[in-house]
C-alpha cells in the first residue's frame, strides 16, 4: 500500500522540496501581516544596529585608551622601585633610589628612561596649589610627551635662571597658566629642607591620558635631581618595547597588561552597563514578535488544520511558525544594513566627539571616539539575534503540537 503523503508538498522536512515550501509559505504569511511585520522588523533592526555601534564604540575606546597609554606613558612597560606606590605620596621619598648599574648601557642608548618624582607647591596668581614634579630627560624618545621643549631657550623676561617646565592642557586650564608664564615653585630636598625657585612654562601639550596631565609638572631630570639632591636617582624606569624583561633586585616590572588593567576593567564595567540599553530594545522587539506569533496562531487555526490535513506533520507546522518569526530577524538585518551602514561607517571613519575633556573625570578618553567594527562583531550579533528570535518564535508554536486537525479546521481549538 502506498503512503498517501508521498505526493504531499510537505514531505521530507530536510528535503529540498519540503524545506523550500516551508520557507516560501512562512515568508508569504509574514509579509501578509503588512505594517505589523515591518514595525517588528524596524524595532529589531534598531537593536541590531545599536548593539553593533555600542559594542564597536566600547571596543574602539578600549583599543584607543591602551594605544594612547602606551604611546604617551608606558612604552614597553615600567620598572617600579619595590617601595613605590603611585597612590601613596608618602612612598615617593622612600622609593627614590639610585638607578641600577645594569641599565647603564640602555640608558645611554635611550632604551630606558628614568622618572624621578617629588612633591611641590606652585603659586599661580597668588594661590597655592600642590603639584607632582616628574623629572624626565628632554631628549627621550620612548613616549610622546614633547620633552624636547624643556631644552628651549628661556626668554629673559625677568626670569633669568628660571627652571623650564611643561604641563598638560588640563593642568594649564586648572591653574590658569599660559605659555611663557613665570611663577614660583617650592619643594623639599632629601634632607627635608624647603627650597624655592622660579619656573617658566615652556610648553603645553594635549593628551587623553590623565596620569601624565592632572596636577603634574614635567621638568628636566638633571635639574630635578640637583634640586632634590638625589643624584642619579629615580622612582621608576620606562622600558623600550625592544628590550627583554629582566629581574632586578629591588625593582618590580609592570607589563602593559598590568598597567592598563584598570582601564580595561572600566571599559568592561561600562560594557555591562550599556548592555541594559540595547537589551531593552531587544526585549521590546522580542515581545512584539512573541505577541504577533501567538495572535497569528490563534487566528489561523483553520489554515493550520488544512495544512495538517494536506499532509504537513505537526512538527513541520511548528517549524513553519518558527521560520516565520525567525525571518523577522533576516529582514531586520537587511533593513538595519540599509539605514545603519552609513551611521556605522561615519562612527568608524570620522568618530564622535563628546565635547568634553575626559581628563575632568580621570579616565583615558580621547576627544573623538572611533568605533571599531569587526566582521566577528557583526556575525556574532547576527547569530545572537537569530537564536533569540528563533526561541521566541518557537515558544508560542509549541501549542500546535497538541492541535487536533479536525478541531482546527472547525476553528474550535482551545
Amino acid at each position: 500500500m502506498k503512503d498517501s503523503n508521498l505526493n504531499s508538498p510537505f514531505r521530507g522536512l530536510g528535503g529540498k522540496l519540503g524545506g523550500t515550501f516551508l520557507f516560501k509559505t512562512a515568508f508569504r504569511s509574514l509579509i501578509g501581516n503588512g505594517l505589523k511585520t515591518w514595525l517588528n522588523v524596524f524595532v529589531l533592526s534598531i537593536s541590531f544596529v545599536l548593539i553593533i555601534i555600542l559594542q564597536g564604540i566600547l571596543k574602539g575606546w578600549s583599543n584607543q585608551a591602551v594605544d594612547d597609554t602606551v604611546k604617551w606613558e608606558i612604552a614597553g612597560g615600567e620598572y617600579w622601585q619595590s617601595k613605590y606606590d603611585p597612590f601613596d605620596p608618602f612612598t615617593f621619598d622612600s622609593s627614590t633610589v639610585e638607578i641600577p648599574a645594569v641599565f647603564k648601557k640602555d640608558l645611554e642608548n635611550r632604551k630606558i628612561e628614568p622618572i624621578l618624582l617629588t612633591q611641590g607647591s606652585i603659586y599661580p596668581q597668588g594661590r597655592m596649589q600642590g603639584v607632582l614634579l616628574k623629572g624626565i630627560r628632554p631628549d627621550q624618545k620612548l613616549i610622546n610627551i614633547p620633552t624636547a621643549l624643556l631644552e628651549s631657550n628661556i626668554p629673559p623676561l625677568g626670569g633669568e635662571g628660571a627652571i623650564p617646565v611643561i604641563l598638560g592642557a588640563f593642568m594649564a586650564k586648572q591653574t590658569k597658566l599660559h605659555l611663557n608664564d613665570l611663577l614660583t615653585l617650592r619643594w623639599r630636598d632629601k634632607n627635608g629642607t624647603f627650597e624655592a625657585a622660579d619656573i617658566r612654562v615652556v610648553g603645553i601639550f594635549k593628551s587623553s591620558i590623565p596620569t601624565i596631565d592632572n596636577g603634574i609638572l614635567w621638568i628636566p631630570l638633571d635639574r630635578l635631581q640637583k634640586m632634590t639632591m638625589n643624584s642619579n636617582c629615580a622612582n621608576l624606569l620606562i622600558k623600550s618595547p625592544e628590550l627583554k624583561t629582566e629581574f632586578i633586585s629591588g625593582w618590580e616590572f609592570k607589563s602593559i597588561e598590568k598597567l592598563t588593567e584598570s582601564t580595561m576593567l572600566l571599559v568592561k564595567t561600562k560594557s555591562i552597563g550599556t548592555s541594559f540599553l540595547y537589551l531593552i530594545f531587544l526585549l521590546l522587539a522580542m515581545l512584539a514578535i512573541f505577541d504577533t506569533q501567538t495572535l497569528s496562531i490563534f487566528r489561523r487555526q483553520r489554515e493550520i488544520g488544512t495544512f495538517v490535513a494536506m499532509g504537513m506533520t505537526q512538527r513541520q507546522v511548528v517549524w513553519h511558525f518558527t521560520l516565520e518569526g525567525t525571518i523577522n530577524a533576516l529582514l531586520a538585518f537587511a533593513v538595519g544594513t540599509i539605514w545603519g551602514a552609513p551611521i556605522i561607517y561615519y562612527m568608524a571613519v570620522y568618530g564622535y566627539s563628546f565635547n568634553m575633556d575626559a581628563s575632568e573625570i580621570g579616565v583615558p578618553m580621547a576627544d573623538t571616539m572611533y568605533a571599531t567594527i569587526t566582521p566577528g562583531l557583526v556575525i556574532n550579533t547576527m547569530i545572537f539575534i537569530l537564536i533569540v528570535t528563533a526561541i521566541v518564535s518557537y515558544l508560542p508554536a509549541r501549542k500546535i503540537a497538541k492541535m487536533n486537525p479536525t478541531d482546527a479546521i472547525r476553528g474550535k481549538v482551545k
